[in-house]
């Protein structure tokens, strides 16, 4: 799916994250610390556009739709999100690489985005499985998902290098969309 749509609700536009756009994200993923439990360099313009680059090829290979966040009522930029590893055959993809500025952490903003992408994914594109990966040591971000409905369904031990050399272990949290479906009655 090379097509990125933009969705959006009263308090959020995600629309394609692209090479004109993300220059608008500098300020906010120059933050210290802002992707500490993510792999991803972000921290400056030249390392942010390499992850955008990365993500544009994924997308071009069909696994992934990234997005630009902006967040409606503060009438800014917030960040970026994107649809990944998107599996077509086994209809599972996962909701990642999401990270916001601090001045948009605790604001609501990130379920209103994770509310807007979970519906796309299970009625536009017919998924059956939403899955989130978590540094077993975000508390923050694995009660956001637990909040959504997710269900922790296992935990991959040191699975991943930070830029700071740990290897983190990750939390894996799945949504069906029966259970979505059952959480929006």
């Amino acid at each position: 799916m090379n097509y990125t749509p933009t969705l959006e609700n009263e308090r959020v536009i995600l629309s394609p994250l692209t090479l004109e756009n993300y220059e608008k994200l500098i300020p906010i993923a120059s933050q210290k610390k802002l992707v500490q439990y993510s792999p991803s360099d972000i921290a400056t313009p030249a390392s942010l556009k390499n992850y955008v680059e990365i993500a544009l090829e994924q997308q071009k290979a069909g696994t992934s739709i990234p997005f630009v966040v902006y967040d409606r009522k503060n009438n800014a930029f917030a960040g970026c999100t994107r649809f990944m590893h998107i599996n077509s055959t086994n209809k599972v993809l996962h909701i990642g690489s999401t990270w916001i500025g601090r001045e948009f952490q605790g604001t609501g903003l990130n379920t209103q985005m994770k509310k807007l992408m979970l519906e796309y994914a299970f009625t536009t594109m017919n998924f059956e499985k939403v899955e989130f990966r978590v540094d077993e040591r975000n508390m923050a971000s694995r009660k956001a998902v637990e909040k959504l409905g997710c269900t922790l369904e296992g935990i991959l031990r040191k699975d991943v290098y930070l830029l700071n050399g740990f290897k983190r272990n990750t939390c894996c949290y799945g949504l069906l969309r029966e259970e979505w479906q059952s959480n929006q009655k």
